[in-house]
């Protein structure tokens, strides 16, 4: 496993406690559904190494990340463990509406230390605040996910998401409501994915800061 991990430069502290995260989504599984049962097998390449190549991509000083459709914490929880050892000081703010599976983040924040907080509601129920970045993996379509992000967002907030190959038909259909510059980056851990970079959201209608 340790070679597998070299690229993600953490430490061996880090790594056992993503063991421990992992370990208890087997043990979590078995009562209730919180990822589909065929990644489960190979959840540390399609959940966990999935999440971490995001972490050198949030912002520099970041303070507050916002997770949304958090689930069983990917990508939130593993950047926030990855950030226990990195930037401390980093707090997520993990947004999940199904209670069962806040239970379980709340499960994993406490064997793991990590600097989270668990949002048992629905996005657009939550007061907004400023976010540094937002992420987010499989939640919705990308003009939904804007639509909730918008009013986390300043001029600065970077957007990070996690999408399949029918990223470019999303793309589409966001332009024609929003207004936004996008990176498009290969997932490192996925040959169907990308991971979409998007900074600068305005809608269409609102006029440049």
């Amino acid at each position: 496993m340790k070679n597998t991990m070299e690229k993600y430069n953490v430490s061996r502290e880090t790594i056992e406690l993503l063991k421990a995260y992992e370990a208890s989504l087997n043990e979590w599984q078995q009562r209730m559904n919180l990822v589909s049962k065929n990644s489960l097998s190979d959840a540390w390449n399609r959940h966990f190494r999935d999440s971490m190549q995001l972490f050198d991509l949030l912002p520099q000083n970041a303070e507050i990340v916002y997770d949304f459709g958090s689930g069983a914490g990917f990508p939130g929880m593993v950047l926030a463990i990855v950030a226990k050892e990195k930037t401390p000081y980093l707090k997520f703010k993990l947004v999940e509406s199904i209670k069962k599976k806040t239970m379980y983040l709340k499960h994993v924040g406490e064997i793991t230390c990590a600097n989270v907080e668990i949002i048992n509601e629905r996005i657009e129920n939550i007061k907004p605040e400023t976010a540094d970045a937002i992420t987010s993996r499989a939640m919705c379509s990308l003009p939904d996910l804007l639509k909730y992000s918008k009013p986390f967002c300043n001029k600065n907030t970077k957007l990070i998401f996690l999408k399949g190959r029918s990223y470019l038909e999303e793309v589409k259909a966001a332009q024609r409501e929003w207004i936004f510059q996008l990176e498009v980056l290969p997932n490192q851990e996925s040959e169907d994915g990308v991971i979409l970079i998007i900074t600068k959201l305005r809608h269409k209608g609102e006029k440049n800061a």
